[in-house]
């Protein structure tokens, strides 16, 4: 039997956080000092970077180097989910745009 996706209280009906994405934003690849390299939908703040539905790009697993995952991760690519990660601007080396339908399925 599978888990419900949804709970109904006082007939309000309530998603399961993990089975809901966020689809507001963008999906960027983001660079941060450190050596970290993200992917994730993308909000802009005064002060901070924002991305939801983020994964860690452990290894890029390109020949080309990491302007190749614009067009969506390899087949040794390896992400790793973090949900949400606030980075503040002051960290960010670049920003990339990606092919957004490559990282829909993904992301």
């Amino acid at each position: 039997m599978s888990e419900p996706s949804t709970i109904k209280i006082n007939e309000v009906a309530y998603v399961r956080k993990d089975s809901s994405k966020n689809n507001e934003g963008p999906i960027k690849i983001v660079v941060v000092d450190r050596g970290f390299v993200y992917v994730g939908r993308l909000q802009l703040s005064t002060n901070f970077i924002l991305l939801t539905d983020a994964r860690n790009i452990r290894v890029w697993g390109t020949t080309n180097g990491l302007g190749e995952l614009v067009s969506g991760p390899t087949a040794k690519t390896k992400l790793d989910l973090v949900g949400i990660v606030q980075i503040p601007r002051r960290a960010v080396i670049s920003i990339i745009d990606t092919d957004q339908s490559e990282w829909k399925t993904i992301i």
